[in-house]
């Protein structure tokens, strides 16, 4: 089961949620079927923060807290066990020093890999995370 928890600027969010392991319906675009790589790919290009994380993670509430008292909403996808390796393979070339595993939760503003909760904190501690974000287009002045 995938959640897709997001909101444009004064949207409502939305949450979809593909069913149980048999019943599962997969997104199709132009009748071919999407892969968690791609689908993952798509989310965030088409959205400047989102955060990739498992059921009931602390550290995603964490992480939704930080960026909610700062002003930003960002997407949030909550992901299967077996997810996790496909966004493994978009993780691959960023600049996270996760020692070439996957941090969960992930961040990723404006498209690139911040890591996870640590790194986020750090970001937001040193001065660049606002900075970042407006750059992203998540904050306006």
């Amino acid at each position: 089961m995938w959640q897709y928890e997001g909101a444009m600027e004064g949207e409502v969010a939305a949450v979809a949620v593909s069913s149980m392991a048999a019943n599962k319906v997969s997104l199709t675009i132009d009748g071919e079927e999407e892969t968690a790589e791609r689908r993952f790919e798509r989310l965030i290009s088409e959205n400047p923060v989102v955060i990739f994380t498992r059921s009931s993670c602390y550290m995603c509430h964490v992480m939704k807290k930080l960026l909610s008292a700062i002003g930003v909403h960002p997407t949030v996808i909550e992901l299967e066990e077996g997810e996790v390796d496909a966004l493994a393979v978009l993780d691959e070339g960023s600049s996270s020093d996760s020692g070439g595993r996957v941090v969960v939760p992930a961040v990723f503003i404006g498209g690139a890999s911040i890591g996870g909760l640590e790194r986020l904190i750090a970001l937001h501690l040193s001065g660049n995370l606002i900075p970042k974000l407006r750059e992203a287009g998540a904050l306006w002045a």
